[in-house]
């Protein structure tokens, strides 16, 4: 196991990992915009070729950990976590969202390291931000990075160390910097791009410019830069340094003085208000006006205009600086040139600049440029348009030479060269002018003085030659130098790094790579680092770190010299490739090759001797490797033969080893005869050179070779020699004493040497055919026998028969000197197994074993001619040379002739015979091909050329395709319709053979055609009806020009064909070709129409069983034959996709003429291990199709799903607009018994049937499920996942098909079919009469008693089953409401939907309204307040308000709220006394968390404290009423620590939805009429608030006039039109307020003008303007009501012209926003003058509903209530209308709420754990209580406050009829985390109607929520503080710091005596003196006596 603080580090192909303490990890940066949007950072590790890329911050580096990341699990998003666990690997980065890994993974990891390939390569990219500038610190390595609006600070191995925002920030180009955005109008929100970065190392600070602020300068802390170390609060003009505008490159210096450090800066021309500032200044880094250039130098310019420098870069060396920029000249040199400017390093005046020309020749303008030691290197635009670029060496030497010569000439001569031209002149515009001054005037002042002219610049280019032409433009370089050898690195503009090595005065590119994203240029800040080890590379995306050489990878010295990398060579004693300061003893010769160097070549050995060595002997081998390099006198090289070691002896270039002996040398490997083993010359143990060397065993030749072992023994590669008498091989050239010996080929000098000499078996003097049956005589010619001669064996011949190996004793007859021959015993042969030929081997041994070598494969050739010759025919056709006869006796057969008895031999064959001809029938044409088979019909074609008639017709016979005796092929003549006839062949000299079968002439006819259109992509099945269509047996269709295959057999009367695709529409003629005959449909030819087109289906999920109907809508679907939904399946354990998708198989069987269609198959096999199964579609119309889903068979899986139309195949995805098909498991429904299957279901009428299962609804809906209780069905009402409720028929059915005697319950589902066993009707039970006898017996009061229990329990079962019944009953009753109006909701929610998307584009624009957290944070602590409960009143002469006294003491107020002790003493203390309210604890509360609010630590400890107390409480009495409510003042704490802790949460991530929701709630409302009197509306959630009359509405839309005309509204300035839309019942005040929501729309509300300072204009044309009131003297009344006026009063039209003009009476300033705008519900009473009553749309009742509708009387409460009851269907319906509409925004908002796929806040975690040990250390079990105490402390506390007020966190108005929709969705909030059962009834209030369904779904959603919480890691006390640190940065923004004490004070002077008295009672309060502080506050505040 690891302890804690190690770090594992990994190189690049390290074997062992390395161990080392971890670095701490700085802290991120501490801006308030970092901690308000934090953006995520995590490591990526990605392979050599591939990245692992993130959403977050991007490292890579440690390739082959990449997939350890999914293995050990998510990352937690704790940053001190994984700080104090410490493993950190390097190369992954900086990941403060990384978590330890598990011990498992760290183990998997340690395995894995010795196998996995390492790669250096590290990136840091930073999601959504663009890189500008790189620099380096010299040392610590750090590098820092200018980003817009950031600033990265990186280590070398580019981990991130801090970071700091530097944007955007409110700006504008054209106004100098600003404090107050007054002075800056036009300012806006402007990105800060760096424009310049640059280190200061003496003073350890970085300097960072960006372009806003007109390029102001900010200095950080090196080691931080999150520190500001200096910031100009005020600049002037002389403190602007950088360009203002990105595209304007600033370049900078920071140059070391005696003393101080200075700022050298150049930059182009930006902005208006920049004019002044020179291209060129001296600027001070330190001092009290850092970045002034308040006298220093400066480039003075003339006009600016004229000369617009831009700047390509800066650098310096010992005594000068160097800008490189291009620039035009005067106004008289208008092309642009390339220029080097100097400048001496101690000139602080600019005295000493010298500028000239640079030319590359031939080349454009210089684009980047870099100063290496002793040349300035330029890459220069080159090609047409700049598209390539080259590199140019100036010197220097030359460049000061000129430079000086500029000087000299402008200094003594007034600037004229020799030739009187000026060659030197003073420029940029200034008075300034050359001069004449003493000739030693440059050497007095090498770096000029006040008198000497300056700037000057020099007429005389530099000039150099291009060293390299480069393909693509060059926007970076940077060079290195190494042993005398510089390397360049170019990089491009496409990302691509260049090396380049300049070699002599050529540059070579020997390494290109691919660094940034192809296309995004790599920055001119291309930096080399780690002493000179790796480059740093910038592009806009990222941070690259590159080696600058990759020596390593090179694994051999050939590779490693032929990469041509001048910085890589081979250390020869170290075996690898390395840098040259890497190799020891790299000085001395031999000892390190370079690819450049002469002569320098591998080490390698030229040659051996001997090449190869017999197993069996040890010797030597000597080595010749030239360029050995030399050793000590201690040191030796060594041989290695594989595993074996052998000191090597070393004389000069030659190296002599000793061989291993023969058991050392490993054993050849199976059927060889040698082993090769790596001879390496090796210096310890490392291969210097190594060569392959053999070991070989000549015994093992003559195994490997049975046929010629002695060939293959002397002619082997090795020096093996053949001992002929004893058979042996052997390598020493030793045979048996007095052997010949045959000697190796490979010798030299000795005649009897190679195969040549070997005794061998030649070839066969004999017939190589030989009949079987027939004795025959072999004979053999053999070789070289001479050198058995004297010596007596016996020879045998062996042949090797199937199954058998035969031997022939033979003897030997010498015919020559070195011929022989071998005669072997006849024999006749009969081989077991008979056939035509057998080639039988032959072999010759002399004794019994020893063979003669066979010079070949030696083979005899048996033959049989009974076999392949049946007929007479074929054995006279067969080879003569083969002897056969035909043989007529009793048994005729072919025969070897001499086996043919005497007189049996017949010459002329039998007749013909013919055994059948096909085809029988052919067209009147002729040109048939017919087919005749048969025996003896002839020897060859000449027999037959003109033997053969068909029918009395000739017939002409096919050579090609004739078989000799068997077939005859020939082509019929023409012949009348009808002829008939057999078919002869009469051969001469033979009688005619005649057929038994006749052949007939008969004309097909075509008749008809079916169907007579079909799809241009063909394949509809074509049937072609006639007569006589079976004629010929090569029938062909042809529809146009393509061919039409036939499907199945050609039948006489009908053909059926596919048509293939066809290039055109239109129609096409239909042929059918027989033979050479064709036959054409005159009257029917074939339509080809347009293809169809699928368009949509749905649905797109299904059962696995199938058969859910899938509705495809599209065109043409009509002209579909054959239209099938298919599926193709995978086994399930099959593994990724089929590499290539097998054509779909048609699924029609084939069928004979006559027989009915078979039914196709459902599935078939297909290629690939894919199943393809299928179901037929039904054609509605041309626009329909209805196809069941194909079933999926258990194991496989879909791979692919597509509709077959004919011939087109169409993915369902592609058909259904992208919706891929679903498959689901089966649904599995519950027996309706539960006692057993098969038990009958006692079911009674009326009652409504449950069924319980599992994913019911997944597949299919609930009009889709069919269920049949035996012949009738049961209506299926309701189906959810869990449940199905049907309502069976009222009477008993009857069994289905006589199953039983009772019916059966089967479900439907598809093809799903579920019998749920029987269902058996009962009678609803009564109770039966008693008899007149039996009721006087009850007359006993025991009886009675006994009687009523009974009679109570009956009454309550039956209430019980009613309640149930009603539930069920109710259930149904909403969803067929809902259901009703379900066309109705998908109307509105697709409008509300529009609405929305409109929304979002707004909301992208202008941004959600959210108010700031100061705003934020008033009205959630003091609700009701209006945001106005902490104004500051004046309380002295003071400014501010406060006497410094007051100050004084509320500041040691301050002080002593951070004693614990007094601040637990206050609370409880306050809390004690009887007249401190309730309301008075959620002040005090409140006052408390602004008063703490910046040290939310210690709030936090003081509320956990609190909590434990209360908790203690609670458990006393009854602990499930804890934090019931808001009645103690730590309850309100926790309130608003929650509100705090949540303000993040709730911007980032539930702001969104509960907006969306507020959004879309108010555009339904006001779509409908609303009341403006009563308040009541068409649209609602709340039945109090529905407007129950049928109000009829016409939407209008206006057009309001906005900008300079309008009148009075703020516009653009520019007249523009808004449509606003309203309703014609709307109100004036209604339609002003719909207006401003459109003019004002992404204005939050507080910043809109008051709709009462606004009136309506309607520009009516001619009219001209009328001002629109809701009363004016047009006002209708009637009987003491008044009407308030409306657009239908007025009758404005759609689409009128409105605009909205100031109030003539002005509107009245409001210090603090005013309250709800309630309806104007009092202006419907009559007042005290007899004012009429307004109505707008009902009249109020006589009983008006009061005047305060949200704080309503309990008496009218209850007459909501029991109105509520009884409230119509119809109202219902539209309360359900609505809810439908507004689901989906509802289920967004409470996912977003109780969804933990994002990281759940801390301060929830940290809560959650909390109350969990509250629960534990008071030893409550009970799992409820629980879960009571975190829902009353987080949903029902802050949740549903928030989503009943989303006025506390936008900047909103949230009307009446919105918040009474907010108050049911609140409820049902509420409702969805109470632990109770929901069961609804009829006397239920309407808004748990509303919800009854969705509320068991929320509930679940709850559950999952505290669960997922629970099983996530809980959060620790170090980071629930750092979290709270950050929190409490926010305390600069808190309200009113000061107020909240003044006003706490209040309160302690209300209970002063209390509270001392509490204080003096402490022990521990009187030592800390508590009360005496107190009391010295009170004194301060006011001046109160004390007892002190």
């Amino acid at each position: 196991m690891l302890s804690e603080g190690v770090v594992l580090e990994l190189g690049a192909r390290s074997s062992a990992p390395k161990w080392k303490r971890a670095k701490a990890v700085p802290a991120w940066g501490r801006e308030q915009a970092w901690t308000e949007a934090p953006i995520e950072a995590r490591i990526d590790i990605a392979a050599r070729h591939q990245g692992y890329h993130g959403q977050g911050w991007h490292f890579e580096g440690l390739a082959p950990l990449a997939f350890l990341k999914g293995l050990c699990g998510p990352s937690r998003p704790l940053e001190r976590d994984r700080r104090q666990a410490g493993f950190l690997a390097e190369g992954e980065g900086h990941a403060p969202m990384m978590a330890p890994w598990p011990p498992f993974c760290l183990h998997v990891l340690l395995l894995l390291l010795p196998t996995l390939p390492l790669t250096l390569a590290h990136r840091f990219s930073a999601p959504n931000t663009t890189f500008n500038r790189l620099v380096l610190a010299p040392e610590p390595g750090s590098l820092y990075v200018g980003a817009v609006n950031r600033l990265f600070q990186l280590s070398p191995e580019l981990q991130l160390e801090a970071m700091a925002v530097t944007g955007p920030v409110l700006d504008s180009p054209d106004c100098v910097p600003f404090r107050d955005p007054a002075e800056c109008p036009q300012a806006q929100l402007t990105d800060n791009a760096n424009q310049l970065l640059l280190v200061s190392s003496r003073a350890r600070e970085l300097v960072a410019c960006g372009q806003v602020r007109q390029g102001v300068c900010e200095k950080r802390r090196l080691g931080d830069v999150a520190e500001l170390l200096y910031q100009a609060e005020d600049p002037g003009d002389g403190q602007f340094v950088a360009a203002n505008a990105p595209g304007v490159a600033t370049v900078g210096l920071v140059v070391p003085m005696p003393g101080r450090d200075l700022l050298l800066v150049a930059r182009g021309l930006a902005g208006k208000l920049s004019g002044g500032v020179p291209p060129l200044t001296v600027r001070q880094l330190a001092g009290p006006q850092p970045f002034s250039s308040e006298g220093l130098g400066r480039l003075v310019v003339g006009d600016l205009s004229d000369y617009n420098n831009s700047y390509v870069g800066a650098f310096a060396d010992a005594r000068s600086a160097y800008f490189v920029f291009r620039r035009r000249g005067a106004r008289a040199q208008a092309e642009y040139r390339s220029y080097v400017a100097r400048v001496c390093l101690g000139d602080t005046n600019l005295y000493s600049y010298v500028e000239v020309p640079l030319a590359c020749r031939g080349q454009g303008l210089v684009q980047a440029a870099f100063l290496a030691p002793g040349a300035l290197l330029g890459a220069f635009a080159g090609g047409p348009r700049g598209a390539r670029a080259a590199l140019c060496a100036f010197p220097l030497v030359q460049l000061d030479r000129s430079m000086e010569a500029a000087r000299r000439l402008c200094y003594t001569a007034a600037g004229q060269g020799p030739s009187g031209s000026e060659e030197a002149t003073v420029e940029y515009g200034v008075t300034s002018r050359c001069v004449t001054l003493p000739p030693d005037s440059p050497e007095s002042y090498p770096c000029g003085d006040e008198h000497t002219p300056s700037p000057i610049a020099g007429r005389q280019a530099v000039e150099a030659q291009p060293l390299l032409l480069l393909g693509q433009p060059v926007s970076a370089i940077t060079a290195l130098q190494e042993d005398g050898h510089t390397v360049v690195f170019l990089g491009d503009t496409h990302g691509q790094l260049h090396k380049v090595f300049l070699n002599g005065s050529q540059g070579q590119v020997y390494d290109s790579q691919q660094v940034g994203p192809p296309g995004s240029a790599i920055s001119p800040d291309l930096l080399v680092g780690g002493n000179g080890s790796h480059l740093y590379v910038l592009t806009a995306q990222q941070v690259d770190r590159v080696p600058v050489a990759t020596c390593p990878q090179f694994p051999d010295c050939t590779s490693c010299l032929q990469a041509r990398d001048p910085l890589c060579g081979w250390c020869v004693l170290q075996g690898r490739c390395t840098r040259k300061g890497q190799c020891e003893r790299a000085a001395q010769l031999n000892q390190w090759l370079w690819s450049y160097g002469e002569g320098d070549c591998c080490p390698h050995i030229q040659a051996l001797l001997p090449a190869q060595h017999p197993r069996q002997e040890q010797g030597q081998v000597t080595l010749s490797l030239p360029w050995l390099p030399a050793l000590a006198l201690d040191e030796y090289f060594h041989c290695a033969f594989g595993d074996y070691d052998s000191l090597a002896h070393v004389e000069g270039p030659h190296v002599t080893c000793v061989t291993p002996p023969h058991d050392q040398v490993p054993p050849n490997p199976p059927g060889t005869d040698h082993v090769t083993l790596l001879l390496a010359l090796m210096f310890e143990d490392v291969v210097v050179a190594a060569a392959n060397f053999s070991f070989y065993d000549c015994s093992a030749i003559q195994a490997l070779d049975v046929a010629a072992p002695c060939q293959a023994c002397v002619g082997s590669l090795w020096q093996c020699h053949w001992c002929p008498q004893s058979g042996q091989c052997v390598s020493g050239g030793h045979c048996p004493e007095g052997e010949r010996i045959i000697y190796s080929a490979q010798e030299v000098d000795i005649q009897e040497r190679g195969p040549e000499a070997c005794p061998k078996v030649v070839g066969l003097a004999g017939p190589v055919l030989v009949p079987v049956g027939w004795e025959s005589h072999l004979v053999l010619r053999v070789r070289n026998l001479q050198h058995f001669r004297g010596l007596t064996a016996s020879y045998n011949c062996w042949l090797e028969l199937p199954g058998e190996l035969r031997r022939l004793p033979a003897s030997l007859e010498e015919v020559t000197a070195d011929g022989s021959l071998i005669h072997c015993q006849s024999q006749q042969f009969h081989p077991s197994a008979s056939q035509r030929e057998l080639q039988v081997p032959i072999y010759v041994t002399r004794g019994q074993a020893q063979r003669l070598d066979n010079a070949d494969p030696l083979y005899v050739t048996l033959y049989d001619c009974a076999m392949g010759h049946p007929d007479c025919s074929r054995c006279q056709a067969a080879n003569r040379s083969l002897g056969c006869l035909w043989c007529g006796h009793s048994q005729p057969a072919c025969r070897y002739g001499p086996l043919c008895p005497p007189g049996a031999t017949q010459q002329l064959c039998p007749k013909p015979l013919i055994f059948s001809i096909e085809p029988h029938t052919g067209p009147p044409e002729g040109g048939l091909a017919l087919t005749i088979l048969g025996s003896d019909l002839g020897r060859d074609f000449a027999d037959v050329w003109d033997a053969v008639s068909v029918a009395g017709r000739p017939c002409r016979p096919d050579p090609a395709r004739y078989q000799i005796s068997t077939r005859i092929i020939c082509v019929t003549s023409p012949a009348p319709n009808g002829t008939t006839g057999p078919v002869q062949v009469a051969i001469k000299s033979r009688p005619p053979g005649i057929s038994t079968q006749h052949f007939t002439y008969q004309d097909p006819i075509l008749l008809s055609l079916s169907p007579r259109w079909g799809p241009q992509a063909g394949g509809t099945q074509l049937t072609i009806r006639g007569r006589h269509l079976r004629t010929g047996g090569n029938v062909s269709a042809f529809v146009g020009g393509q061919p039409c295959p036939i499907q199945g057999p050609v039948c006489p009367e009908a053909i059926t064909c596919r048509t293939m695709p066809q290039p055109a529409l239109g129609k096409a003629a239909v042929r059918v070709v027989f033979g050479q005959a064709q036959r054409t449909l005159p009257s029917s030819p074939f339509l080809y129409t347009a293809n169809p087109q699928l368009l949509a289906a749905e649905p797109s999920v299904s059962f696995r069983g199938g058969g859910r109907l899938i509705r495809v809508r599209g065109s043409g679907l009509d002209v579909v034959q054959r239209p099938l939904l298919s599926v193709w399946l995978e086994a399930e354990g099959q593994a990724g996709d089929v590499p290539a998708w097998p054509e779909p198989q048609p699924l029609e069987p084939r069928r004979s003429c006559g027989a009915p269609a078979a039914d196709p198959q459902a599935c078939v096999q297909l290629g690939g291990g894919l199943l393809q199964c299928s179901t037929a579609c039904s054609v509605n119309s041309s626009s329909l199709l209805v196809c069941p889903s194909p079933a999926v068979p258990d194991g496989t899986r879909p791979h692919r799903v597509f509709f077959t139309l004919d011939n087109l195949h169409v993915d369902f995805t592609r058909a259904s607009g992208g919706q891929a098909f679903l498959y689901q498991p089966n649904p599995r429904l519950a027996p309706l018994s539960r006692e057993s299957p098969t038990r009958p279901y006692r079911l009674k009428p009326g009652n409504v049937l449950d069924v319980e299962g599992e994913g019911l609804n997944l597949g299919i809906s609930k009009e889709e499920v069919r269920v049949l209780i035996g012949d009738a069905e049961c209506l299926v009402k309701t189906l959810t996942l869990t449940h199905l409720y049907c309502e069976p028929p009222p009477r008993a059915p009857r069994p289905h098909n006589g199953s039983g005697s009772l019916p059966q319950f089967v479900v439907h589902m598809g093809n799903v079919r579920l019998p749920l066993g029987p269902v058996q009707y009962e009678a609803e039970p009564a109770l039966a009469a008693f008899p007149t006898e039996a009721q006087v017996g009850l007359g006993l009061g025991a009886v009675l008693l006994t009687g009523a229990v009974l009679v109570l329990t009956l009454k309550y079962r039956h209430k019980s089953r009613q309640a149930l019944r009603d539930y069920r009953k109710v259930l149904l009753q909403l969803e067929t409401l809902e259901i009703g109006v379900g066309d109705q909701c998908r109307k509105e929610f697709t409008d509300l939907m529009t609405e929305m998307t409109d929304l979002s584009s707004d909301l992208e624009a202008s941004g959600i309204p959210f108010l700031d957290y100061h705003t934020y944070a008033e009205r959630v602590f003091f609700p009701g307040h209006g945001g106005c409960r902490l104004q500051p009143t004046p309380d002295g002469p003071e400014e501010g308000g406060l006497s410094a006294t007051v100050r004084q003491g509320l500041t040691q107020l301050s002080h002593l709220l951070n004693s614990k002790l007094f601040l637990l003493t206050l609370i409880r203390t306050l809390e004690e006394q009887p007249s401190f309210s309730q309301r008075d604890r959620c002040h005090v509360a409140s006052l408390l968390s602004l008063a703490l609010h910046s040290k939310l630590e210690y709030l936090t400890d003081i509320l956990w404290t609190l909590l434990g107390d209360l908790a203690a409480h609670y458990v006393a009495k009854n602990p499930k009423l804890m934090l019931r409510r808001t009645e103690s003042m730590v309850e309100k704490l926790l309130t608003n620590w929650l509100s705090i802790c949540l303000y993040s949460f709730l911007r980032e991530v539930a702001g969104e939805p509960l907006y969306v929701l507020f959004r879309a709630i108010k555009y339904q409302v006001d779509k409908g009429p609303v009341d403006a009197v009563t308040g009541k509306a068409k649209c609602t959630l709340n039945d109090s608030r529905l407007l129950r009359e049928d109000v009829e509405f016409r939407p209008l839309t206006l057009m309001v006039l906005v900008g300079p005309g309008s009148g009075g509204v703020a516009g653009t300035g520019v007249e523009q039109w808004v449509p606003a839309r309203v309703l014609d019942t709307d109100t004036i005040t209604q339609v002003k307020e719909k207006v401003l929501d459109q003019v004002y729309k992404g204005t939050p509300f507080s910043q809109r003008p008051s709709v009462h300072a606004l009136d309506l204009e309607w520009r009516s044309g001619m009219a001209g303007h009328l001002t629109l009131s809701d009363e004016d003297l047009t006002s209708v009344t009637q009987s003491h009501w008044k009407r308030l006026n409306t657009l239908q009063h007025y009758k404005v039209p759609d689409g009128a012209t409105v605009g909205l003009i100031p109030h003539h009476t002005g509107a009245v300033a409001q210090s603090c926003p005013s309250g709800d705008n309630t309806p104007m519900l009092e202006a419907g009473e009559d007042d005290e003058e007899g004012r009429p009553r307004l109505w707008h749309l009902v009249k109020a009742t006589e009983e008006p509903e009061g005047t305060k509708p949200r704080r309503s009387s309990l008496r009218e409460r209850e007459r909501e209530r029991a109105r509520a009851k009884a409230i119509p269907e119809i109202y219902l319906t539209r309360l359900l209308s609505m809810k439908g509409t507004l689901q989906k925004f509802v289920d967004d908002m409470f996912q977003a709420i109780l969804s933990v796929n994002r990281p759940v806040p801390i301060a929830v975690r940290y809560l959650f754990d909390f109350l969990d040990e509250l629960a534990e250390k008071h030893g409550i079990q009970d799992p409820e209580t629980l879960y009571i105490w975190k829902t009353n402390s987080l949903l029902l506390r802050f949740w549903v406050n928030t989503l009943k007020n989303p006025q506390l966190i936008f900047d909103v108005r949230v009307s009446d009829n919105v918040d009474a929709v907010l108050a049911v969705l609140a409820q049902t909030f509420i409702d969805s985390c109470t632990l109770s059962e929901h069961k609804v009834g009829r006397d239920s209030p309407v808004n748990k109607l509303l919800y009854a369904r969705e509320i068991p779904r929320y509930k679940q959603m709850v559950e999952k929520y505290y669960r997922d919480i629970r099983q996530s890691s809980p959060a620790s006390y170090q980071d629930m503080n750092s979290a709270l640190a950050e929190l409490s940065g926010r305390s600069a923004s808190a309200p009113h710091c000061l107020e909240a004490l003044r006003e706490l004070y209040k309160h302690i002077h209300r209970y002063y005596d209390q509270i001392v008295s509490a204080l003096e009672e402490d022990p521990v309060g009187q030592k800390m003196q508590l009360a005496c502080r107190l009391q010295h506050i009170a004194a301060l505040v006011e001046n109160k006596v004390t007892h002190l």
